[in-house]
């Protein structure tokens, strides 16, 4: 109990300290390195508490794919962090006093936080015993049976999500050549090749 309880202490001091780099770095790729730093330490605290499915996917989703396609992205376009900075300048008044008002917000929600008796009976009548159930099917339970109309309803909105903002982001420009399928299928092969007698010593 004593090794679990240090690990959990470890994890999470790691996590919070990782998490505060991300935003203070300058550098864009130290942020990212910093993001994969706590989602390690995330994943470490899933493995605590027995959800090593959870951890694995956080590792192998995560940090395996959306921070190395992060990572690459930031390192290969050529972005002018400099002139960003010089235009997040403007708003940091607002910024602050935004930021500020969010900090007391979740300090008078926090102080007026009590725990009630029941509740970690409540938590424990959700969750089966690691003995009964191993933890990846009760996280498909839940999903896909007791919570599966809004698992779907959460993917519907996902996928509406993205396709907005490919809509929003698309730009029509028309000095870039796309391709027409219509045009491709209907097209008459006599009149799209057309022969022409060269004679010697004459170009096209």
């Amino acid at each position: 109990m004593v090794i679990a309880t240090l690990a959990f202490y470890l994890f999470s001091a790691v996590a919070v300290v990782s998490g505060l780099m991300v935003v203070l770095s300058r550098n864009p790729v130290h942020s990212v390195l910093w993001l994969i730093l706590t989602f390690f330490s995330a994943a470490g605290l899933f493995v605590l508490l027995g959800a090593e499915f959870v951890a694995m996917l956080l590792v192998i989703v995560y940090v395996g794919a959306v921070m190395v396609l992060f990572l690459f992205v930031v390192m290969m376009l050529d972005v002018d962090f400099a002139e960003l900075k010089s235009g997040m300048s403007k708003y940091v008044r607002i910024g602050s006093l935004i930021g500020l008002v969010i900090l007391v917000e979740l300090v008078i929600a926090t102080s007026a936080w009590v725990v009630a008796e029941s509740a970690p009976d409540m938590r424990a009548a959700i969750t089966p015993a690691l003995e009964d159930v191993e933890n990846t099917v009760a996280l498909g339970q839940i999903l896909y049976t007791q919570y599966v109309y809004l698992f779907q309803a959460a993917g519907i909105i996902l996928l509406v999500a993205m396709i907005g903002a490919i809509v929003l982001t698309m730009r029509h420009r028309k000095d870039v050549k796309r391709q027409s399928i219509v045009g491709q299928i209907y097209r008459d092969a006599d009149k799209a090749v057309e022969m022409r007698d060269v004679k010697p010593g004459q170009g096209l």
